[in-house]
């Protein structure tokens, strides 16, 4: 049995839809729901019909154009009902993994001073751009430097040993509160540029997955020696799976974001772990009276080859600044990692990288820089103390002399 004839209605909304869209058939088809192929023989039948677009509506009596509306209208409403299903499935198995989290407060041992004449305040060990994944050739560099993931491992662990050696030469008997682990981004190298794409040790996931056992350990580890740790977490521009950074769901659109929320997951019950995970760029809390504003720092742009990175960033620290004193959310030092420079300024804190120089900072003559991270001590009443750097190499013998020589 032969097909009826092609309605004028829908002749004429093929002429539409190509019209709406610009010409482009594909965007067309998509419109109306049906094959290309479909919609050049409804424009071809139009046209022999000598008509044109307008802005008219098919005929309410054309049975033709009320099924291919009803058909349409049921696509539309199986998407939707995919595309909730689907993200009911997402906030089942991510979303909810540390929900608590997004409204915290600072545990009780970081804000009130427990009147221990003898502790020297709250230690920080601030991690963040650790390119975790990424490699770092060393013949590219006139072998300054190298990175790999093996190397990555070690250098957490000489991270994690340092940091525990220099707070218990500062205090034997180890009396902290507690220690805050800032987590601040760029914790796997991603897939941003093509080069990295093409010279990752690890793609994201399994970078991801690798890391996330590590931060485990280091976590289960720091708890153990500080009895409590509370860790607030940023994502960085490196882990994003979107072309340009996004500032709307930017931490739903990252894997630094992932990562976290799978540790919050494994350390849910843990009472000697807090995490805070704030949905926007930056995480404000306090340590005694003493306000941290932790962010990554890729919002901060300029600089030249004379005043580095300082020029933006005390541009950028002066804007935040305003901006959280008219929200009455000033703060005392801004946190921040993204340049793979250690700076300790007192308003702000730049951290180091874990991978240290690499052939992006050498083909552009950046100053060398060891792969290091930052560490201090929050005092009740002096606020921060006691700065020093981690630095994570593993430790070189050098040839021994005097404690202190001067040159004959």
């Amino acid at each position: 049995m032969p097909s009826p004839p092609l309605s004028n209605s829908l002749a004429q909304e093929a002429l539409n839809a190509l019209a709406a869209a610009d010409g482009n058939q594909t965007h067309a088809a998509h419109a109306l729901s049906i094959g290309r192929s479909a919609l050049q023989n409804r424009i071809n039948v139009a046209r022999l019909r000598g008509m044109t677009p307008n802005s008219g509506q098919p005929d309410a009596d054309d049975v033709q154009a009320l099924k291919a509306k009803v058909k349409r209208l049921e696509a539309a409403i199986h998407r939707s009902d995919t595309e909730s299903e689907q993200g009911k499935i997402i906030k089942d198995a991510i979303g909810s993994m540390a929900r608590k989290v997004e409204d915290l407060a600072p545990p009780k041992w970081m804000v009130r001073d427990l009147g221990a004449a003898k502790s020297p305040g709250v230690p920080t060990l601030f991690i963040s751009d650790l390119h975790w994944g990424e490699t770092v050739f060393s013949s590219q560099i006139n072998g300054v430097n190298e990175y790999s993931v093996k190397i990555a491992h070690n250098r957490m662990n000489v991270l994690v040993d340092s940091a525990v050696h220099l707070l218990k030469i500062i205090s034997p008997s180890m009396d902290y509160p507690g220690i805050v682990i800032p987590l601040g981004g760029d914790m796997i190298s991603g897939n941003l540029h093509d080069e990295l794409t093409a010279t990752n040790e690890f793609n994201s996931m399994p970078a991801v997955l690798d890391l996330y056992g590590v931060l485990v350990g280091v976590i289960n580890a720091m708890a153990d020696q500080f009895g409590r740790v509370f860790l607030p977490c940023v994502s960085g521009n490196h882990g994003r799976d979107t072309r340009k950074i996004w500032n709307k769901d930017r931490h739903h659109t990252s894997f630094d974001w992932l990562l976290y929320r799978f540790l919050a997951k494994h350390f849910d019950g843990d009472k000697r772990i807090t995490f805070f995970i704030p949905d926007g760029p930056d995480a404000y809390y306090k340590v005694y009276n003493y306000a941290y504003l932790l962010t990554h720092g890729d919002s901060f742009r300029g600089g030249d080859g004379v005043i580095g990175v300082m020029g933006p960033i005390i541009r950028g620290d002066y804007k935040k600044r305003s901006r959280n004193a008219q929200i009455d959310m000033d703060y005392d030092c801004m946190l921040l990692g993204h340049f793979h420079q250690y700076v300790h300024h007192g308003r702000f804190i730049i951290n180091g990288s874990l991978k240290g120089m690499d052939e992006y900072a050498w083909a552009n003559n950046f100053g060398f820089e060891p792969p290091q991270q930052a560490l201090w001590l929050t005092h009740p009443k002096h606020g921060q103390t006691f700065r020093m750097p981690v630095y994570v190499n593993s430790k070189r013998e050098g040839p021994k002399t005097d404690w202190v020589s001067v040159a004959a």
